[in-house]
Formats: structure tokens, sequence, C-alpha cells
């Protein structure tokens, strides 16, 4: 690709050197570290760093273009050119695009953004495409997957170069239909500007990363774009239609906003697509949905009422691009589990226990209230917050951790740069509220009577004291990392995954106090 193709599409502000101008653009990059000779250097600042600071060090390793949006200085005359634009993020998402051929034109695309439901939505989606025969390609949280191969995915929403590479990647792969969990980031840093919706999902809204965008309000109307800017414009615009959860008021709101085709689902049988008859327990749900042109039975393994919504939203999705009902019916049957989504952990004690990705007060109040409606005796739940985020959400947690369960257990999650005890303080600061009798670890050795909620910084600790002290018929919630490998402390990621640490606490279990007669564990 020619530069000068690339540069009549961009708003420039100015143009130095004019050595790269005719340069055929062998490769973009966003990290000088990356950089390779006939290159395309996009400088970004990021939160942490800024990439005009890298400048140099991109020219020098063989750059013939930098993109940048403020003044740059520096011996660079000799290398390159440096062209300024409005705004970098916005260049790279069009620049990335045309370089991998516009992939998301290729494919069609669904999108869903909201605080909760993206990943089970999406894996939900993933299960109905597959079902009706389409090759499926998927990008969100847990990782980004396609064709058999499953690679890692760092954030949600991947960078706009990376993700037009991905897509570019399932194209060439035979993928037909690719499924893209949208988060508000990727929203407001134009990861998604040139990735072309043909349904979008909203799945609901509540409180998180307000450490980012200062407020509610603020980060609701970033979502809304999705829907509001972006899938109005763009070479599917005349097709595309929002798939939107009525259930929460925000997404009602936005139905009255909306220019495109909207289908509804929620808890009413006013919106388009809702359930009834729903029975629920700790194996699963089934009801039935209904929908403009009919109903059909539904059976799922997954946990929780709150699954409802995202199985609404899936099957409007799936219906808007053409699968049949049986074939949605199907597909929601075949989806076992999600990754750290209400994920059980099988044993034989007796016990129901839950590992849950749940870091918001939403999320966290959703799985608590369905374990509270399925549970037969009482619920301990073990969780944490994240260091680095939204502080505010902190007491709140607390407060819906005290008020729901029998035991609360306050751990670490990724405390990051923060101390641990100050983010334990903070959670407190609310379970006070709902749950004041404190408990010492030591205390609890010997189980425990009354609600109340313990402290237990270290995390292996205290998911394996909670699973000890449970009991036969206890629900035990293990909530914050869902399906995460790693711990984050300081500058260190360490290994940790909350599914073999409640593993190990049975092992430690079953070996010290019960003992196994063919497939029953009873007491010694």
């Amino acid at each position: 690709m020619k530069f000068e193709d690339i540069r009549r599409s961009l708003s420039t502000k100015s143009i130095s050197g004019e050595t790269g101008i005719q340069a055929d653009i062998k490769s973009i990059h966003y990290r000088a570290q990356d950089v390779r000779p006939g290159g395309l250097f996009v400088a970004i600042p990021g939160h942490a760093v800024d990439g005009h600071d890298y400048i140099d060090e991109a020219l020098d390793r063989g750059a013939s273009v930098v993109l940048a949006q403020k003044p740059v200085s520096g011996n660079w005359k000799r290398k390159g050119a440096i062209v300024v634009v409005e705004n970098t993020r916005a260049a790279l998402s069009e620049i990335a695009a045309r370089f991998y051929g516009n992939p998301t034109q290729k494919l069609h695309i669904v999108g869903i953004t909201g605080t909760n439901g993206k990943t089970t939505t999406a894996y939900l989606l993933e299960s109905i495409l597959s079902t009706a025969g389409k090759t499926v390609g998927v990008i969100g949280t847990i990782n980004y997957r396609y064709g058999g191969k499953t690679f890692a995915n760092p954030v949600t929403t991947p960078e706009s170069l990376d993700l037009q590479r991905i897509m570019a990647e399932m194209v060439s792969e035979g993928v037909t239909h690719a499924v893209l969990e949208v988060s508000s980031h990727a929203l407001d840093l134009f990861r998604v500007a040139h990735c072309w919706l043909d349904v979008g999902i909203f799945t609901n809204l509540s409180q998180d990363h307000l450490d980012y965008h200062g407020d509610i309000d603020r980060y609701w109307l970033c979502k809304q774009r999705m829907f509001t800017e972006h899938m109005r414009k763009g070479p599917k615009a005349d097709r595309a239609l929002a798939v939107i959860n009525c259930a929460d008021p925000r997404g009602k709101a936005l139905v009255e906003k909306l220019t495109i085709p909207v289908v509804t689902f929620g808890d009413h049988m006013a919106h388009d697509i809702h359930a009834k008859a729903v029975v629920q327990d700790l194996k699963g749900l089934s009801g039935t949905i209904v929908f403009p042109r009919g109903e059909f039975d539904f059976k799922s393994s997954l946990v929780g009422a709150h699954n409802v919504e995202n199985m609404l939203g899936a099957t409007g999705a799936g219906m808007a691009m053409g699968i049949p009902a049986s074939q949605i019916q199907n597909g929601i049957k075949s989806l076992q589990k999600v990754p750290g989504r209400l994920e059980q952990i099988s044993n034989l004690t007796g016990r129901n226990i839950f590992v849950d990705y749940a870091h918001t007060p939403d999320a966290l109040e959703n799985v608590l209230t369905a374990l509270n409606a399925l549970a037969d005796r009482r619920i301990i739940c073990i969780f944490g917050c994240g260091g680095d985020r939204d502080k505010e959400k902190r007491p709140k947690m607390g407060e819906i951790a005290g008020r729901l369960s029998d035991l609360a257990i306050i751990t670490s999650d990724n405390p990051r740069s923060e101390m641990p005890m100050d983010i334990i303080a903070q959670i407190q600061d609310g379970i006070w509220k709902s749950s004041p009798k404190r408990y010492s670890p030591d205390e609890l050795k010997s189980g425990f009577r009354e609600k109340g909620h313990a402290v237990i910084p270290d995390r292996s600790k205290a998911i394996c004291l909670g699973i000890r002290i449970s009991q036969p018929g206890d629900a035990v919630l293990i909530a914050g990392k869902g399906h995460e490998t790693y711990q984050i402390v300081g500058d260190r990621t360490i290994p940790f995954d909350d599914c073999l640490e409640a593993q190990k606490a049975l092992d430690k279990l079953i070996g010290s106090r019960f003992k196994v007669q063919g497939s029953k564990v009873i007491n010694d």
C-alpha cells in the first residue's frame, strides 16, 4: 500500500519531510519496539506512556512514515516523514481497515456491549451460529478464537490494528460470522471505528470503569454511541439492527433515540422477545422463549435467572441474522458452560462451589441473588476488588456481599499498585452496614453459626478456609476473577486460578475429613 493513497483519506494538519510519502507501507505499528523497515508508526497517547516519546526509536528501526497528533521535534529529517493528524487513534483505525482489505465488510458481525453479560451472550451466539452451520469467530474478554484455534486476548476489545488483523485472519480461514464484545474503552478510543456491525446487542448498564469515565452518565453516553453513532454510518448502515434489553431502564430509553431498526427483549410480554414459565435450579434453566412469530421451549445448563436475559439477547441477534428458531433452541441447549461465569466445580462432597467473574456491584448482586434462590443452605462468598480501578464500587460490593451471604470473606483480587489492605478497608466500609459481625480466621477454623464476615488477604488461604468450613448443601461463591489464570500484584503477574485453588481446597478437605466409598463421600 502506498502511503500517498492512505494520506488522501486522512485529515492531515501538516507534513514534514518527503522521504516516505511515496513509500510502500509494508507494515503498521503502534508500538515502536515492533517497527520493521518500511513500516508506518502511529504515535498514540496512552494512559501510562505516550507513543510520541518513542518516535525516534521507531525511525531508528526503519519507519518510513510516522503519524503524530502533536508537533514533533528531533533529528528525524533524514529518516522519514512526519504526518500530523487530528487524532492518531482515529487515523489508525481507518488505515488498519484499509491495510487489511476492510475485512469487516466481508463478515456478518454481531457487536455486544453493556456492563455484564457480554461474554455469556457471545458464547451463546457462538453455539447458536455453529449449530446453524455457520463458521464462527469470537473476540472477547476470555480470548479470541476461530477455526479451532484459541489465542490469548489481553483486553476485551483489541486495539484497532489488532482487531482488523484478527478479522482479516478470520476471513482467510473461511469464517462467515464474527461475534465481538465491545467495551466502553473500545468505543471511546476508536478501536471499533471501522469495524462495521450487522447487529448490535445492549445487555445492561451498571457501575463499572468509573476510574476511566468519571461518572456513570459519561460511561452510559459512551456505551450508547455504538447504536446512536457508530451503527448509523459505514457500508452496513442501511441494514444494521439493534437488539436492546428493555428490562434495563437505560435500554428502554435508548430505544426512543434510535433511528435504526430495533428488536427489544426483556421481562415483559410487551417486549418482542421474552420468556415465560422459567424454572431454575443448580443444574440450569428451562422455560419458553416467546418471539413475534411463535415460541420455543428452552433448556440450558447455565445457572441463574440473569442468564435468561443473555439467552433472550442471543435469540434476538440470531433471529436478526435469519437463524431458524429450532437452531437457536438447539444452540442454547448445546452450550454446557461459560468459563468463569457461575462455573461449577465438580466434587463429591455435596457442596455447591462456583467461580464467577462478578467484579461489579450489579454482577455480584445478580449471582448472589441467584444462589439465594437456589441454595438449600448457607452461602459463603469469597471476593475482593481490583486495584487501580473504580474505587467507588468497593463499599457497594461489600454491602451486597454482606447482605446476601451468610459469610463473606474479603480477600485480594488483583491489587496491582495498591496495598491490598487499603482496598479491603474500603470494602469493609460497606460490609459493616450489612454484616457487622467480624470473625477472625482462627475463629472460623471451627466454623460459624452467625451471619458475619472475615478478612483473609491471601486469596489462596481465603478460598481454602471458605471451602473447609462449608458443609454439604452450602453454596460457596468465589467471585471477581472468573476465567483469569493470574494475579497482578505490584508489577508482577503471578499464576493464579480460582478453579484450581478451589480444587486444591477440595482435595485437602477430602484428604483430612472424608473418605471415598465408591462414588460417594461420607464423613469419617
